[in-house]
């Protein structure tokens, strides 16, 4: 495998990590708001609070290390995404400001404010927006190139591309989806019924809108760039074809309540096919048709010593969540919200 090839690859799976953490993260905070709404606050935000509290800070160390890496492997995307992602890259940071805000008043009485709840709640969804306008612009058509090397920003061809809606539909529901997947699981670990009984019908509901956003982005970029389209329905198709099987057999175990820790695992595959078939099908191309991993890659020397220090990361992250995981969020006496848990 090229240095280039080893290259995106760790950095997508970052960006798949965070692609799943995040999304249980947002997810809750949409459910956490949704539920004072629907006054069932008292049902389902004991288990929110359990999960969040010890999560929230390492959610992203997975972005960090994508952004840092992606400028670094591949020096030329900061060039022709700089202009573009002003918008979009100044309101997810200012919603990942507010949201840590949030986190950080906590204690203070944020989660008891209805004010705050909503800005908790209306950040789950417009992060998510905002970051996945990335993966839109990387299909080409919304960046020009001037005969002077200038690089221009379409904002208007954005703001209305059908592919561009499209994939913030998928975004958004595809967050929810995961991150009611998750917390079924998690409540259901807790014993805590009543709360996974909301939880499950929040994950049964949001599944169907997952597939359909799914189907509306291949069909809107079957309309914007051809040749991605052929690529991942030839080439790469069987991975989206495992993608489905891996959602209907978490459907099938959540609509029947069992095996819901199996159910979620079939839920992160489910994304897992469907994140790298879409990244795979797409290269060579970072920037369709400006940059690919070949012209934009940094010199040798860097590119491995930047593998090794991101695969160094990625093995020292994992074994932190996993630890994480055993000390706090499938830590008995923790997930049953006895408050002397012993670390």
């Amino acid at each position: 495998m090229s240095l280039e090839l080893i290259g995106i690859t760790v950095l997508w799976t970052f960006l798949y990590g965070y692609l799943i953490v995040a999304s249980i993260d947002f997810g809750a905070g949409f459910f956490s708001y949704y539920s004072v709404l629907t006054k069932k606050e008292h049902l389902i935000n004991q288990i929110i609070d359990r999960y969040l509290s010890p999560v929230w800070e390492v959610t992203n160390v997975f972005l960090v290390f994508f952004f840092v890496g992606i400028v670094g492997f591949f020096p030329d995307t900061a060039y022709y995404y700089g202009t573009a992602l002003l918008i979009p890259g100044g309101v997810a940071l200012l919603l990942l400001s507010i949201r840590g805000s949030f986190y950080a008043f906590a204690n203070y009485g944020a989660r008891r404010s209805r004010t705050s709840l909503f800005l908790y709640g209306v950040t789950g969804l417009f992060i998510p927006a905002s970051l996945s306008t990335v993966l839109t612009i990387s299909e080409g058509g919304f960046i020009e190139k001037t005969p002077e090397g200038e690089i221009r920003f379409l904002a208007w061809e954005l703001f209305t591309s059908p592919y561009s809606w499209s994939v913030i539909f998928l975004a958004l529901v595809s967050v929810l989806f995961i991150s009611a997947s998750f917390l079924t699981y998690y409540a259901f670990k807790a014993g805590d019924y009543p709360a996974m009984g909301v939880l499950r019908r929040y994950a049964l509901t949001w599944s169907g809108p997952t597939i359909l956003a799914s189907l509306l982005v291949f069909a809107a970029l079957s309309r914007h760039n051809p040749i991605h389209f052929e690529q991942a329905a030839f080439s790469y198709g069987w991975m989206f074809a495992c993608s489905l099987l891996f959602f209907l057999g978490a459907v099938w175990l959540i609509w029947r309540k069992r095996f819901l820790g199996w159910a979620f695992v079939l839920v992160m595959l489910q994304f897992f096919f469907a994140f790298f078939g879409y990244g795979a099908s797409h290269l060579p191309y970072l920037l369709y048709p400006y940059v690919t991993i070949q012209s934009a890659l940094t010199n040798t020397t860097m590119g491995w010593a930047l593998v090794i220090a991101f695969i160094a990361g990625l093995l020292l992250l994992i074994p932190s969540l996993i630890l994480l995981m055993r000390l706090f969020l499938f830590n008995a006496r923790y997930v049953q919200g006895e408050k002397d848990t012993k670390i």
